[in-house]
């Protein structure tokens, strides 16, 4: 469960994000949608505290997962990062083979003798829909993949430290169709075990993949209710603009 509070975060003077209250179910695709510079990446990157490295951020309200501030002063970052995965627009790997990569959170975090590392790297590359594709060149670096395969290597290397939550910025923006589709269907088998919030673009993937979905606009949360009723029949005239192309 992933629950906002009257969330007010500032950039230096800027009011990124204005009084964002919100609730998100445990294993469900919630997507957040809305124009470039609208928050809705801030507003995703407070799940594992990424804005902190941002100097001159603030935030007020409460941000709290299965009932706790993540926010208060006695949680250790490290450990809340292993709770929240997250997979950015890019992908991302390490200059390491395959099997490094998935095996790398583990290794840092001191998680597991060889066996195990070994057993975990498998379950979390078979996750991402990649096993198959891979299991005859783990020792090959991540750099000879194609990009959609980068992209699943790096969910796969999310999911390796065991996460109940997975956090996705526009993970098939610098995709081709087939690398999408395959995410995609990716996402929807995830959230049997995994709660997932995504940002993105593209109004039909928000369509396909997400159970329910928050329009923001100018830091504000305009609307936040099932998907299909998002796109059918919103109540706000902004989401209504916004979803057929009048503006954004």
């Amino acid at each position: 469960m992933i629950e906002t509070k009257n969330i007010d975060f500032y950039y230096g003077d800027f009011h990124a994000l204005k009084n964002v209250s919100m609730m998100i179910e445990p294993c469900t695709v919630t997507a957040l949608i809305g124009p470039s510079g609208c928050g809705k990446s801030t507003f995703l990157r407070l799940f594992n505290r990424m804005n902190d490295l941002i100097d001159g951020t603030r935030l007020t309200g409460q941000c709290l997962v299965d009932g706790k501030d993540i926010y208060d002063k006695s949680v250790k970052v490290d450990q809340l990062r292993k709770q929240v995965g997250m997979v950015f627009q890019k992908p991302n790997p390490f200059p390491k083979s395959i099997f490094e990569n998935v095996a790398y959170g583990l290794r840092v975090n001191d998680m597991g003798d060889k066996k195990f590392i070994a057993q975990r790297v498998e379950e979390s590359l078979k996750a991402a829909a990649l096993w198959d594709e891979v299991k005859d060149k783990l020792k090959k670096s991540a750099f000879d993949l194609s990009g959609g395969q980068q992209q699943r290597l790096c969910i796969a290397r999310a999911l390796a430290v065991s996460p109940s939550i997975l956090l996705m910025d526009e993970p098939a923006s610098a995709l081709d169709p087939i690398s999408t589709a395959k995410i995609e269907d990716l996402i929807y088998e995830l959230k049997r075990d995994y709660t997932i919030v995504i940002v993105t673009h593209n109004m039909q993937q928000a369509a396909r993949v997400s159970d329910k979905t928050g329009f923001f606009m100018l830091g504000k949360l305009i609307e936040y209710d099932n998907t299909k009723k998002i796109f059918r029949n919103p109540e706000k005239e902004e989401t209504q603009n916004y979803i057929t192309g009048r503006f954004g």
